[in-house]
């Protein structure tokens, strides 16, 4: 089975792409980046800079789910710190790629930040050195190269392949 990890923000969005077979394998990964400045230049006419780093959130993540046909998707909770703004943002760009994955019909599971961790390294509080390390290793990898919402993209994957009936 093929499973979509995505860890969502407003303008760097993780994924992670892993199979589970009789082991997990990684397949492929990376992050979205939204340049905001050239997609404001580009929405400069409309004015709605908002619209457009939705539009090209959601074009970016329909093209890895036609490259990689997944079976589920599994996709972070939102967790609010200190900056609202961003939070907000953030919810905004989830709700956009929750829409794009139901235009495909794919199931989606919902993680809060503690479950994916919990799922990863047994420790609902490990840090994210600690996840991303167990992450390279349950994926037989050396190491997860690049930024940290890569990594998180393919530990949210890795606990969406633990759930066995999904909405259970």
């Amino acid at each position: 089975m093929i499973i979509l990890g995505i860890d969502p923000g407003s303008t760097r969005i993780g994924y992670g792409v892993i199979r589970t077979d009789r082991t997990l394998s990684m397949i492929a990964y990376g992050v979205i980046e939204i340049d905001r400045k050239k997609v404001a230049e580009q929405a400069h006419g409309s004015g709605n800079i908002l619209a457009a780093l939705l539009e090209k959130a959601s074009e970016e993540l329909r093209t890895i789910i036609t490259t990689h046909h997944p079976e589920k998707i599994g996709i972070e909770k939102l967790f609010f710190t200190k900056n609202v703004k961003t939070g907000i943002e953030v919810a905004q760009a989830r709700g956009a790629l929750i829409n794009e994955v139901a235009h495909f019909g794919i199931p989606i599971e919902e993680f809060t930040p503690s479950e994916v961790k919990r799922a990863v390294t047994g420790y609902g509080n490990a840090d994210k050195k600690g996840v991303a390390s167990m992450t390279a290793k349950l994926l037989g990898l050396p190491s997860i190269k690049g930024y940290d919402d890569a990594s998180d993209a393919l530990a949210i994957a890795i606990a969406a392949s633990q759930k066995r009936e999904w909405g259970a």
